[in-house]
């Protein structure tokens, strides 16, 4: 075993096995032992007693829009990871759009891979996109080191990323089951959302209304049969409908290979408290009642809903149309990366939840999904990536000290729980106190971790 190069040590531990107060050895960049907290540390080795803040697995978020080359305007990776790295996430899984290329061939790949080089403040992945005719480029995507592949059901809201028909779906799903790939899918049935009703305007409950549940299921519910005709393994998106979490259950017990995530914004925020015209609330899909939302945290708890990543899609101010506040024409997204943690945390305790728990939903499982065996928890021979979160101490968000591009935030103002004292990246801190320091992410290809 490697001599021992630095030793954290913290009254609360969040480990597989539980919390408790221990001493994290660290050497080479990886976690060599979990020790008492008394351990006797090594005579060469750093040692930083942290306290009583807690000390979780680095957070892994597998849903990001870097937006970076081509959109760098809205976003990008050195902005979008100084946010991740100030929040605790010291992994994330970029989209395959809305840059410009998209994700969608390996030579876009390499273009986005050459934008990220040298920039990034925590280790960074990324998706390949399945869109209409790129059925043949799906497999040099996977050779290429991608982590899976996204396709939409419904208009993406860029013109590059078109969403797949039924058989466009059924080809793009076929495929990438015949390779053991992953397909995530954006689910909501276009012609639901084409039946719903439109209204321009502010207010908010004529947007919930253009984007309904049923149009969740329906989506939902195809994938569902298709993933099980196919023996396919297929990962439904920032679930907000708790009237799909049925159908995800029993798929799960009848053997389908599916898995869900929702996003914070669904499990902290409720259509009734959402102002009209507050445009940085809106999002796809959106942010539904207080009733849903008790649906979704029990999906969660039992585990129909594997895990909680933020859905990250930030945009320059004016596209959010604050001058006139309308929903149906601003760009839907919320910008949450920084927040993700501590607004999870705030609704989790409230609720009964412990660190436990947010370290499962928010680092183990975005892991496991993505097939990050080195991420993802505080055990011999994982990455040294911790957050250190103060858990009872409260903030008032302030958009102003947020780090990601475009400061708009539908948290601003509100009080959460839990602060991020500081951040490590592989044993060494890449955050201290809310600043990130330089760049020392790495990128991240599948092939490195099969």
């Amino acid at each position: 075993m490697p001599e021992t190069e630095l030793l954290l040590r913290s009254q609360r531990v969040v480990t597989p096995d539980g919390t408790r107060a221990a001493a994290v050895a660290v050497a080479g960049g990886r976690i060599t032992d979990v020790l008492p907290y008394d351990a006797p540390a090594p005579p060469r080795a750093r040692t930083e007693d942290l306290g009583d803040a807690a000390l979780l697995p680095g957070l892994v978020d597998t849903h990001v829009h870097v937006n970076d080359p081509g959109r760098a305007e809205w976003e990008g990776f050195r902005t979008a990871t100084r946010a991740a790295a100030a929040g605790g996430v010291t992994t994330l899984i970029d989209m395959p759009l809305n840059s410009v290329p998209p994700t969608t061939t390996p030579r876009h790949l390499t273009v986005k891979q050459r934008a990220a080089a040298h920039a990034v403040h925590v280790d960074v992945g990324f998706w390949g996109g399945a869109i209409p005719g790129n059925t043949g480029q799906l497999r040099p995507l996977h050779d290429a080191g991608v982590f899976g592949f996204k396709c939409f059901l419904s208009p993406s809201g860029v013109e590059e990323f078109p969403e797949l028909d039924r058989r466009g779906l059924a080809a793009a799903m076929t495929e990438i089951a015949d390779f053991g790939g992953l397909l995530i899918v954006h689910a909501e049935a276009p012609d639901r959302l084409d039946r719903a009703p439109r209204r321009a305007g502010r207010r908010y409950a004529d947007f919930l209304a253009s984007r309904p549940r049923a149009a969740e299921n329906d989506a939902v519910a195809a994938l569902v049969t298709l993933a099980a005709r196919l023996d396919a393994r297929v990962h439904v998106l920032h679930l907000s409908s708790g009237d799909a979490l049925p159908l995800i259950a029993g798929a799960k017990r009848a053997g389908v290979r599916l898995t869900a995530e929702t996003c914070p914004h669904f499990l902290t925020l409720a259509a009734e408290e959402v102002p009209d015209g507050a445009t940085e609330f809106k999002c796809c899909p959106p942010i539904r009642e207080a009733a849903n939302q008790d649906a979704l945290w029990a999906g969660l708890v039992d585990g129909t809903i594997d895990c909680v990543v933020s859905d990250h899609s930030p945009c320059t101010p004016e596209l959010k149309h604050p001058d006139t506040g309308d929903f149906a024409t601003a760009w839907g997204g919320i910008s949450s990366l920084q927040l993700g943690l501590p607004a999870v945390w705030t609704a989790a305790r409230r609720r009964g939840h412990t660190l436990d728990d947010v370290a499962r939903w928010m680092s183990t499982a975005p892991a496991r999904l993505a097939g990050l065996r080195g991420k993802g928890a505080i055990e011999a021979g994982r990455d040294a990536d911790f957050a250190v979160l103060a858990p009872e101490a409260a903030f008032t968000v302030d958009p102003a000290a947020l780090h990601h591009r475009n400061r708009i935030t539908a948290y601003a103002g509100r009080t959460l729980h839990g602060v991020v004292r500081s951040t490590w990246l592989r044993g060494h801190k890449i955050a201290d106190g809310g600043t990130p320091t330089a760049p020392t992410g790495r990128l991240l290809e599948r092939t490195q971790h099969v």
